[in-house]
C-alpha cells in the first residue's frame, strides 16, 4: 500500500473545513481537504445559506402585506416555485464556486471522496477514482452534522421532513406541522406560513427557542402567533401513522390529548454528529455517549495530531463557533496553543421575523448561577427608525454587572437584531461597561442607537425613557 505523505488533512469543506484549510495554507502548509458530498458542507448546500435565501422571500412577501398602513396596496404575490428554487441554487452556486476558486489560488487540493480512518496514522480517501492512502502530520475533523428524526416518527413517508427536503421547496403543503420549536423549526416554519401554509408547532418544552432569554423569545410569540396557526408548548408527540394523503399526529400533555391530520410533518428536533462513518474505532479518538468527538480547549481529541471542530465537536452547533474553531486549531497545530474558545463569546442568531439574537450570559443563566447582574431594557416603540419601519415591538436587553458596569449580555429581538448584535459581542469581548456604550456615538436615527440608549437606562441616564423614581 503506498501512501502519500500531507502535511494536513482536512476531512470536511464546511465553513469550519475550509476556513482551516485556508488558513494552514496560507501558512505554508500543504494542505488536502477532502469532502464526502459538495464543497461548503451542509451550511452552504443546505443550512445557512438556502434558508436564509428562503428567509429573505418570505421577508418581502410579509413586508408587501403590511404596506397598507403606509399607503401601498400590492396585489397577492404569484409564486413560482420553480425559479424560487432556481433563484436559491444561483446563490448556492456562487459561493460555492468562490470557495473552489479561492481553494485554487491557495493551492489547496480538494478531493471528493470518503475519508476513512484505516488507523492514527493512515487516512483512506474513497473516491470514484478509486482507493487513495493518506500519511499525515495532522488531521482536522470537520464532518459536521445531520437531521436526527426519532425512530418513531421515520415512518418512510416522503410527507415527513427534515429541514433538508423542507429547503427544496417541492410544494407549499396546505396543512403542515413542525415538530420541534427550536431555531431550525422556527425558521423555516416561519418561511411556510409565509408562502401560503397554515403552519402549527408542537415543542415538548413549556416555551419555543428554549435557549433564548425569555423576554426576548416572549415578544417574539407574540408576534409570530398572528402568523401561525397554532403553538403547542408543552406537547410531546406520541404517535405518527399514514393516513391516506395525510399524516396523522398524536400529541399530549398531562392535561389533554389531541389527534390531528396533516399534509406534511418537518422534523426539527435536534442534529447527529457526522462521527460514526470515518473509521474513529481505529484511532484514539474518543466521543461521547452522544456521538460528539471529545476535544481539549485547543480542539485537539485525544488523539495527538487528530483534532475536531464544528458541530460534529459537540456545544453550540453554529457556523461561526466552527470557523473560529478553526483558527484555534490551526493555531494549535502551527506551535500557538494561546488561543483557547473559551476565551471567547459567541453570538446566537435566530432569523426568524423578528429576528432574535444575543450574546454572553442571559438574565435566565445569571439567575441560576447566582451572578449578581443590573438589568436595563430599551422598548423600540421609543425608537424612531422603528417607528418609521413600523417594527416597534423590538427591544434591547443589556445584563450588566451592578458594581462595575462591565457589560456581561446583551439580547435583541427585532428587524436586523442579527446585524446590531455584533457590536454588542465586540463590547463585551473587550471588556467594556455600560457607561462605555452609552458615551459612544450612535448615528440617528438607527437601530443601533437602541444599544446605547439600553447602555443609558442603565445608568438612569436615557434620554427617550422617563428614569425610574429613585
Amino acid at each position: 500500500m503506498k501512501k502519500e505523505q500531507k502535511d494536513i488533512i482536512v476531512i470536511g469543506s464546511g465553513p469550519g473545513g475550509y476556513a482551516a484549510a485556508f488558513y494552514l495554507a496560507d501558512h505554508g502548509k500543504d494542505v488536502l481537504l477532502v469532502e464526502k458530498d459538495t464543497l461548503g458542507g451542509v451550511c452552504l448546500n443546505r443550512g445557512c445559506i438556502p434558508s436564509k435565501a428562503l428567509l429573505n422571500i418570505a421577508g418581502t412577501i410579509d413586508k408587501a402585506k403590511k404596506s397598507t398602513e403606509k399607503g401601498l396596496t400590492f396585489n397577492s404575490p404569484e409564486i413560482d416555485l420553480d425559479q424560487m428554487r432556481e433563484w436559491k441554487s444561483s446563490v448556492i452556486d456562487k459561493l460555492r464556486q468562490g470557495i473552489a476558486g479561492l481553494a485554487k489560488a491557495r493551492k489547496v487540493e480538494v478531493i471528493q471522496g470518503r475519508a476513512v480512518f484505516d488507523d492514527s496514522e493512515t487516512l483512506r480517501v474513497e473516491s470514484d477514482s478509486g482507493q487513495s492512502y493518506y500519511s499525515f502530520n495532522q488531521v482536522i475533523i470537520a464532518t459536521g452534522s445531520r437531521p436526527f428524526i426519532p425512530p418513531s416518527m421515520d415512518l418512510g413517508n416522503p410527507r415527513i421532513m427534515t429541514s433538508t427536503e423542507a429547503l427544496d421547496l417541492e410544494e407549499i403543503p396546505k396543512e403542515l406541522l413542525v415538530v420541534g420549536g427550536g431555531y431550525i423549526g422556527m425558521e423555516l416554519g416561519s418561511v411556510y406560513a409565509s408562502l401560503g401554509s397554515n403552519v402549527s408547532v408542537v415543542e415538548a418544552l413549556p416555551e419555543i427557542l428554549a435557549g433564548g432569554d425569555t423576554d426576548l423569545v416572549r415578544v417574539f410569540q407574540k408576534y409570530v402567533s398572528q402568523k401561525l396557526n397554532q403553538i403547542y408548548t408543552s406537547y410531546s408527540v406520541k404517535k405518527m401513522s399514514t393516513k391516506g394523503k395525510k399524516i396523522q399526529v398524536e400529541m399530549a400533555n398531562d392535561d389533554d390529548s389531541k389527534t390531528l391530520d396533516f399534509d406534511k410533518v418537518l422534523i426539527s428536533v435536534g442534529r447527529l454528529p457526522n462521527s460514526d462513518d470515518i473509521g474513529l474505532e481505529n484511532t484514539n479518538v474518543k466521543i461521547d455517549d452522544k456521538g460528539f468527538i471529545i476535544i481539549d480547549d485547543c480542539c485537539e481529541t485525544t488523539n495527538p495530531n487528530i483534532f475536531a471542530i464544528g458541530d460534529v465537536a459537540g456545544g453550540i452547533q453554529l457556523a461561526h463557533k466552527a470557523t473560529k474553531e478553526a483558527k484555534i486549531a490551526s493555531h494549535k497545530i502551527l506551535g500557538d496553543p494561546s488561543l483557547k474558545l473559551t476565551d471567547f463569546v459567541i453570538p446566537a442568531v435566530v432569523f426568524t421575523d423578528p429576528e432574535i439574537a444575543w450574546v454572553g450570559i442571559t438574565e435566565k443563566e445569571a439567575k441560576t448561577d447566582n451572578i449578581p447582574i443590573k438589568v436595563s431594557k430599551f422598548p423600540w416603540t421609543a425608537s424612531g427608525r422603528a417607528l418609521t419601519l413600523s417594527r416597534t415591538e423590538g427591544m434591547t436587553k443589556i445584563i450588566s454587572d451592578p458594581d462595575s458596569g462591565r457589560v456581561l449580555g446583551v439580547g435583541i429581538v427585532g428587524e436586523h437584531a442579527g446585524d446590531l448584535i455584533s457590536e454588542a459581542a465586540l463590547a463585551i469581548q473587550s471588556g467594556m461597561t455600560v457607561m462605555d456604550l452609552a458615551e459612544t456615538i450612535h448615528p440617528h436615527p438607527t437601530l443601533s442607537e437602541s444599544l446605547m440608549e439600553s447602555a443609558e437606562h442603565a445608568l438612569g441616564l436615557c434620554t427617550h425613557m422617563v428614569p425610574a423614581k429613585k
